[in-house]
């Protein structure tokens, strides 16, 4: 299915922060780590949107906060115009139908006490108007069917499958309740490379045959890149590029897209010496104390006094070709190809 300009998830200037606090009987607040700081973006029908970034950027959370698992410091998200963080009770208990899960271990999301029976069907139990009881072993088998699994498998554990076999048990689960969008935190990470490729494929497949919308969660630029028809990349809390994938990968203009790129490796040994590599100093700085204007600038090589002072727009910068042009939260934003064509 391709993507349509038609939005199912809006959100506007997310905020997240984890209060830090002091002492054992009398706790007092002594800062926050800022997690998430002001992120936005919108999710098309049928679109997949890949978030990128290194461990600690946000991205979990993110996910989190859109699944109701944590409260947001501020912040909106709309889905199909309503904002997701001020319904009552009932109406998220609604909504949770549209807006499903695959977590990134599939060896710990699973119950290991419960059959597969038992995962892929207990949505059914939170919501027993999709399934009446007499039709739900049927439907369970028939979703086991649709992710590749052995639908006469119902009745083993998690113990008895492999981590890819685990993780479609998973996506089998998300998949449910006929969700709108899922959100795929990580879900390959944990798995061996060529079922990464299975799984992806799977993903895909599953897209075109329901009509899903995907927020692709990863720190891998490689398996985003293979997925997603858009790619955010968030550093520190907040987003720094965000574009078509072509415009990404192929036109870059955030150092830290760059630099990211630039450390996807390449298996084509010819090509190695002719890319541009980006070596970045430093560590990057605690979320508890971000760098003041721009969070990048202390491992950036075109930081100056104004990256300190100002704290950079995510808007669209220049580039090539105009087919190609998005936004970029960089004061000096300037396009760099990082892999030769």
């Amino acid at each position: 299915m391709a993507p349509t300009d038609e939005v199912v998830l809006d959100v506007r200037d997310l905020v997240k922060h984890f209060a830090l606090t002091q002492g054992v009987v009398l706790r007092r607040t002594i800062g926050a780590v800022q997690a998430v700081d002001g992120v936005s973006f919108q999710l098309h029908r049928g679109e997949t949107l890949g978030l990128v970034g290194e461990s600690g950027c946000g991205k979990s959370t993110v996910a989190k906060l859109l699944m109701g698992l944590e409260k947001p410091t501020s912040g909106q998200a709309f889905y199909n115009g309503q904002d997701i963080f001020t319904l009552d009770a009932g109406a998220k208990r609604k909504l949770r139908r549209q807006i499903q899960l695959v977590m990134q271990d599939p060896y710990s999301s699973l119950n290991p006490r419960m059959t597969v029976a038992d995962i892929v069907g207990e949505p059914f139990e939170i919501h027993p108007e999709v399934a009446p009881k007499g039709d739900r072993e049927g439907k369970v088998k028939d979703l086991l069917d649709v992710v590749g699994l052995n639908p006469e498998h119902i009745n083993r554990y998690p113990h008895q499958f492999s981590g890819g076999q685990r993780q479609r048990i998973g996506i089998a689960r998300a998949l449910a309740l006929r969700p709108e969008i899922i959100i795929c935190d990580e879900p390959v990470s944990a798995l061996d490379v060529s079922i990464q490729a299975q799984v992806m494929n799977l993903l895909e497949q599953l897209q075109d045959e329901f009509g899903l919308s995907y927020l692709f969660i990863a720190h891998d630029l490689s398996v985003v890149r293979h997925l997603s028809d858009r790619v955010a990349v968030m550093y520190l809390g907040r987003i720094a590029e965000i574009g078509t994938d072509v415009a990404i990968y192929e036109h870059p203009t955030h150092p830290y897209t760059q630099a990211l790129l630039s450390a996807v490796p390449v298996p084509d040994p010819t090509m190695r010496g002719r890319r541009d590599v980006i070596r970045l100093e430093g560590d990057v700085p605690s979320p508890a104390d971000p760098p003041s204007g721009c969070r990048f600038r202390t491992r950036c090589w075109k930081a100056q006094q104004k990256c300190a002072d100002e704290v950079p727009e995510l808007v669209e910068r220049a580039v090539t070709s105009e087919e190609f042009r998005h936004a970029s939260a960089c004061h000096f934003a300037e396009e760099r190809r990082i892999i030769p064509a």
